[in-house]
């Protein structure tokens, strides 16, 4: 275009070609600042959510939690605080910057790309604001008290969490990602972080960079946090144990209904420390083997401990009672008569008793049951039998065989009382809660596994604490006591016991002693 002598015409058209080229290249340029603006905006908009998360849902919740379990999640408490300082010093000293260099270049964030093109495309705020009179080699304070901020942060999240197992990962990506300066080995590390970063940079551009720090710092804020929050167990012991769980009736009268329940069941196979009373403890499990060889009552219990991740052996009472039963009482073999209790070969006192019975060729509808002392009701095999005194009846079945011989046998049951009742709150007689919750509990009476229809009423109970005069209550709630337990802390003992109750579906007999209920103070 510029060879040779051109005519008017000739220099008209390449001055309308250099425009043209113009136009195009600026229309390019409006398109990388508009991607520019849109992705800082994207960048700024998450920022504010997380931080929002951060100050309204998760510290809140972690705050919550150092109130009642100071012990635990105080120190995260007190850590998150530290690096909610750090970040909002860094976080705040950068928007101090942005709209500083904004103002500088006349940006208005609401016009659309084509009105702030000229101030967004402006390198003149990054430049002067980032190196001492625009030399590249001579970074300002500004540059280098950001650099300096970006530091602190990053050494506070190591030191603070790179030794935690559960805030390991958040350490790691702050060595990673919070960089003031690149690592030796990057083609970048020649021409410096700041001059890379801020030198002759768009407004627009060094404004991106900017808030790909804050958003960062942000993130890492968010995700400790997070991990702070995560339920706790202790790191020595690990559930990696599984067993197969079948519970079921070892036997079943014909046509009676019957359900055998399988799931997995999960356990520790290897606890510090552990140790189990009168068991031998093997792959995590206290085995007991009781003598079968006598029929009647054995109970088992005592106490299981363990030593817990902080040294602290920890204690937890156990109890069980398992009562060894005759098989099924037969008749003489040749009579084929058979009889058997539905709920093995005891009767409760007090309670109508289920019985089943039956005369093999017989016709059921014509066999009778006596019982030496008590009541019976019903017919066709199906009998209830509300024994009267003492430890034992004598059951008599009879009936005629198809030859009309009359056939009739006894058989002797044992007549016990009912098992003693457990006291409990929230379903267990070992409970440890946090010292607020205490007086909002109820005390519950409950007989567990007891296939009879009986239930209890807690009427009154007594409540002793450390060094405090026993408390009579009457009632089940334990608000009464709430002046007794004000002040205990953590590792306190509050013990619940002669709770005397009332029962329903169940009548003459004295209510054995209910067990007590033991709450530990967290």
């Amino acid at each position: 275009m510029a060879g040779g002598k051109q005519t008017p015409r000739q220099k008209m058209i390449n001055l309308m070609y250099l425009v043209f080229i113009a136009m195009l290249a600026m229309q390019i340029d409006q398109e990388i600042i508009r991607s520019y603006k849109d992705t800082n905006q994207s960048l700024t908009d998450t920022r504010l959510t997380v931080q929002d998360k951060n100050d309204k849902i998760f510290k809140k919740t972690l705050e919550a939690k150092a109130a009642s379990s100071p012990e635990t999640y105080g120190p995260l408490l007190d850590q998150y605080r530290n690096l909610e300082g750090k970040t909002n010093d860094l976080v705040n000293y950068i928007e101090d910057i942005k709209t500083k260099m904004s103002t500088e270049a006349e940006y208005n964030s609401s016009l659309p790309v084509e009105e702030s093109f000229t101030a967004l495309n402006n390198t003149e705020p990054a430049t002067s604001n980032f190196f001492n009179d625009g030399d590249e080699k001579n970074p300002s304070k500004t540059a280098t008290d950001l650099q300096a901020k970006i530091d602190a942060l990053r050494t506070f999240i190591v030191s603070s969490f790179g030794s935690n197992p559960q805030l390991k990962d958040v350490a790691t990506r702050a060595q990673k990602t919070l960089l003031s300066n690149f690592p030796k080995g990057d083609k970048r590390a020649s021409k410096g972080w700041v001059q890379y970063k801020f030198y002759n940079q768009p407004l627009v551009a060094a404004l991106s960079n900017l808030e790909v720090i804050q958003s960062e710092a942000r993130n890492l804020q968010s995700d400790a946090i997070t991990s702070m929050l995560q339920e706790k167990v202790d790191a020595d012991i690990k559930f990696d144990a599984y067993e197969a769980l079948v519970s079921g009736p070892s036997s079943v009268m014909k046509g009676e209904p019957a359900q055998i329940k399988v799931a997995i069941g999960t356990f520790a196979s290897s606890v510090p420390g552990l140790s189990i009373t009168g068991a031998n403890v093997v792959n995590g499990q206290g085995i007991i083997t009781p003598n079968t060889s006598t029929p009647g009552e054995q109970k088992f219990g005592g106490e299981i401990s363990f030593t817990d991740k902080n040294g602290k052996v920890v204690k937890l009472p156990y109890a069980h009672t398992l009562t060894v039963v005759s098989g099924a009482e037969a008749l003489k073999e040749q009579s084929g008569a058979l009889l058997s209790a539905d709920k093995m070969n005891v009767l409760y006192r007090g309670l109508a008793n289920p019985i089943s019975g039956s005369i093999l060729g017989a016709d059921l509808a014509a066999t009778t049951l006596s019982a030496s002392s008590g009541s019976v009701s019903g017919s066709k095999g199906k009998w209830m039998v509300t024994p009267g005194g003492g430890s034992t009846v004598k059951l008599t079945i009879s009936g005629k065989s198809p030859s009309g011989k009359v056939i009739s046998q006894a058989f002797d049951f044992r007549i016990k009382n009912i098992p003693p009742p457990k006291g409990e709150i929230r379903g267990s007689s070992y409970v440890p809660m946090p010292l607020s919750s205490i007086a909002n509990q109820t005390v519950t009476a409950t007989l567990k596994d007891f296939d009879f229809p009986v239930s209890f009423n807690v009427v009154s109970f007594k409540v002793k604490v450390p060094g405090k005069a026993v408390l009579s209550v009457n009632g089940n709630s334990l608000r009464p006591a709430e002046s007794l337990i004000k002040g205990l802390r953590s590792g306190d003992v509050v013990t619940v016991f002669d709770i005397q109750a009332s029962a329903s579906g169940l009548s003459g007999v004295v209510l054995p002693n209910i067990g007590n209920v033991v709450i530990n103070v967290l």
